[in-house]
C-alpha cells in the first residue's frame, strides 16, 4: 500500500516472475522500505538501472521526500527530465485517478498528452497547446543533457506516432515547461481547478506541485478528499 503496488505485483515480484522490474518500482519499494539513498542506488542497480551521468537520473534522494512529505496538502509528483512518473502522494492519486498512477510504462506524462489521455484533466484548447508546446521543448533540451541515454531516441520513436508531436518536434523548439492552468474532473467532489508549477532538484527530477488557482473553491475541494483519504486509511487498518 504505501509504494502504491498491487499486492499481486508484489507476489510476482517476490516469485522472480517479473522479469525487470521498472525504475519507478523500484523507486516506490525503496520510498516504503524507508532506505538510504545508496540502498536506492544499489537496489536500482541490482534491477539493471545502472547509474550513469551520461543517462537521465532516477534516484530520488530521501531529502526531497522529507520536502514532499511537508507539502502533502497539495497533490503532488515527482518526474524525471523524460516525464516519468517516479512518485506522487495521496492525494495526486485521490485527485487524478488511480489511472494515473497504475502499474505500467505508460506512466509518462508525454505517452498520455500524445499517444492517450491525461487521466482527469480538462483544458482549453490554448492551455492544451501551449502545455503540448512546453513539454516538447522541455524533451528537447533533455536530449542534449543526456545525449547517450538509449531510452530517449525510443521514446522519441514511439511519440512520432502522433501527428502533433511530429508537428512541435519539427520545429526544433527548446526550453522548460514551468506550469500550467487545468481542471482536474472529479467524479465525486466536481471539477477542482488547479495550476501546476514545476521545480527543478539538482539532479533534474520534476517536482510538480498543484496549489488552487485563485478565486475557485479548489481548496475545500481539495480538503474534502485529503479528509476521505485518511478516513478510508482508517477503516483499512
Amino acid at each position: 500500500m504505501l509504494a502504491g503496488i498491487s499486492v499481486e505485483y508484489v507476489v510476482r515480484l517476490e516469485q522472480g516472475r517479473v522479469q525487470t522490474p521498472s525504475a519507478q518500482v523500484c523507486s516506490a519499494l525503496a520510498r516504503a522500505l524507508q532506505l538510504s539513498d545508496d540502498e536506492h542506488a544499489h537496489l536500482l542497480r541490482m534491477a539493471g538501472h545502472v547509474a550513469d551521468p551520461r543517462r537521465v537520473p532516477r534516484v530520488v534522494p530521501a531529502n526531497l521526500y522529507r520536502i514532499m512529505d511537508q507539502l502533502s496538502a497539495n497533490p503532488l509528483a515527482l518526474y524525471d527530465a523524460t516525464w516519468r512518473l517516479l512518485y506522487w502522494n495521496p492525494l495526486f492519486a485521490a485527485t487524478f485517478g488511480e489511472l494515473a498512477v497504475r502499474e505500467s510504462e505508460e506512466r509518462n506524462v508525454l505517452v498520455w498528452v500524445f499517444l492517450g489521455e491525461l487521466p482527469r484533466v480538462r483544458q482549453t484548447a490554448s492551455e492544451r497547446a501551449a502545455f503540448e508546446e512546453s513539454l516538447i521543448a522541455d524533451l528537447r533540451a533533455t536530449t542534449s543533457r543526456y545525449p547517450d541515454d538509449p531510452e530517449l531516441p525510443a521514446l522519441i520513436e514511439r511519440l512520432s506516432r502522433s501527428p502533433r508531436f511530429r508537428e512541435l518536434w519539427s520545429r526544433r523548439s527548446v526550453g522548460g515547461h514551468e506550469s500550467a492552468r487545468k481542471f482536474a474532473e472529479h467524479p465525486e467532489v466536481g471539477d477542482i481547478a488547479l495550476v501546476s508549477d514545476v521545480l527543478t532538484t539538482q539532479g533534474n527530477l520534476r517536482l510538480v506541485v498543484y496549489t488552487p488557482q485563485p478565486g475557485t473553491d479548489a481548496r475545500s475541494k481539495l480538503d474534502l478528499l485529503t479528509a476521505v483519504g485518511v478516513q478510508k486509511m482508517s477503516l483499512q487498518q
